[in-house]
């Protein structure tokens, strides 16, 4: 890879396609389509969680952890690096599989859809409540309390990746808009 070109990303119709599972794809062939200097809106799919991996604090997520906070079907805010004020889009699914906790979300806000767009932002992570877990080194986190997705240029998993990215129609006025009620990020 040449320095300062985007990591491959995959189709994104190809991960929809792929069966409940499937192993995590070795990294990435982005196929957005859209000027670095036109901002755009866009959909990814990716794994907040990856189970039974340590994470960098020394905390592993057992499957079925996020069953519970799921089921209560709550909306889970999309943000920017954790910050509370700071909402960047939409998320469509939020689903365990065999791998971990996958999502499906759009990014709305200009300056944060063109870094997913470009493969420059693919880090994802959460914020979460612990309502269970045994052990230390590593802690095993056994039911969480799921408060919120992040894009994060350094995910606590560093399995926790945007995995595919498509592009989606956005008229420019309607950006505009966006951009000037956005949070600054």
């Amino acid at each position: 890879m040449r320095p300062g070109s985007p990591p491959n990303l995959q189709s994104f119709k190809a991960v929809m396609a792929e069966s409940e599972g499937a192993a995590l794809p070795p990294f990435f062939n982005l196929r957005a389509s859209a000027s670095p200097r036109e901002p755009l809106a866009v959909r990814f799919a990716g794994y907040v969680s990856v189970f039974d991996s340590v994470d960098r604090g020394g905390d592993v997520v057992r499957s079925g952890a996020f069953a519970a906070s799921l089921r209560e079907r709550r909306v889970v805010p999309l943000l920017w690096q954790h910050r509370p004020g700071a909402v960047v889009g939409v998320i469509e699914t939020l689903a365990e599989d065999a791998r971990g906790l996958r999502v499906v979300a759009r990014v709305t806000h200009p300056t944060a859809a063109g870094l997913v767009a470009r493969g420059a932002l693919t880090g994802l992570s959460f914020g979460y409540r612990v309502r269970g877990a045994r052990g230390a080194n590593p802690r095993e986190l056994l039911a969480l309390d799921l408060a919120e997705v992040s894009l994060v240029a350094m995910p606590m998993q560093p399995a926790a990746r945007v995995i595919a990215v498509e592009s989606l129609p956005v008229g420019r006025e309607r950006i505009r808009a966006e951009a000037q009620r956005a949070p600054r990020i």
